[in-house]
C-alpha cells in the first residue's frame, strides 16, 4: 500500500482547510496539520468544506513544525512560489511529504532556504503571485498519485442510467 502525506503548516481558512481534507479523504492521502492554525478544527466552515469525507481521513495534529519533525522521518518536499523547481520534474518516492504553507505567507524561508533541491513550484504567469492553496495541493497530489498509476484509486466510473 502505497502512502501519500499532505502537510499543512499553519493553515489560515477553514474553507481551505477543508478542500484540502476532502482531497486527501478522497485519494487516500494523510493530512498532517501544523500548528498554529487560523481556526479551530471544529469550524463549521472546515467541516462544510470537507463535507461527509471525515470518516475517510487519517489525520494527524501537531503544535508547530519542531513537534512535527519530532515524530516524522521521510522524504520532505516544498511547495513554494520561491522554488526554482518545476514539480512535475520531481520522482516522488512512496510515503513522500509534500509540504504547503499557509496562506497569507508561504512555508517559513528557513525551511526553503536549508532544502533548495527539495523545493518545488508550479508554472504561472509572473503577474499571479500565487494559485489557491487547496488547488496547489490536489495539483501535487495527483502528479504524485500519476506517477505511481493511482494504487488503490477507482480509475473508471459509470453512467447511471445508460450503458458504455
Amino acid at each position: 500500500m502505497s502512502e501519500l502525506n499532505i502537510v499543512l503548516v499553519e493553515p489560515q481558512i477553514p474553507q481551505n482547510t477543508g478542500n484540502v481534507a476532502r482531497t486527501c479523504a478522497a485519494t487516500g492521502a494523510r493530512l498532517h496539520l501544523v500548528g498554529p492554525m487560523g481556526f479551530k478544527v471544529d469550524d463549521a466552515k472546515l467541516k462544510r468544506a470537507g463535507l461527509d469525507y471525515w470518516h475517510l481521513l487519517d489525520i494527524n495534529y501537531y503544535v508547530d513544525l519542531g513537534d512535527f519533525f519530532s515524530k516524522n522521518t521521510g522524504e520532505f518536499y516544498y511547495f513554494s512560489t520561491k522554488a526554482k523547481n518545476v514539480y512535475s520534474e520531481i520522482n516522488y518516492p512512496d510515503k513522500a511529504y509534500l509540504f504547503f504553507g499557509k496562506e497569507t505567507a508561504g512555508l517559513p524561508e528557513e525551511l526553503l532556504f536549508d532544502n533548495p533541491d527539495r523545493c518545488v513550484r508550479l508554472p504561472m504567469i509572473s503577474e499571479a503571485r500565487s494559485l489557491n492553496l487547496s488547488n496547489t495541493v490536489a495539483i501535487g497530489v495527483y502528479e504524485v498519485l500519476r506517477q505511481w498509476g493511482y494504487p488503490e484509486l477507482k480509475n473508471y466510473g459509470s453512467l447511471t442510467k445508460y450503458e458504455w
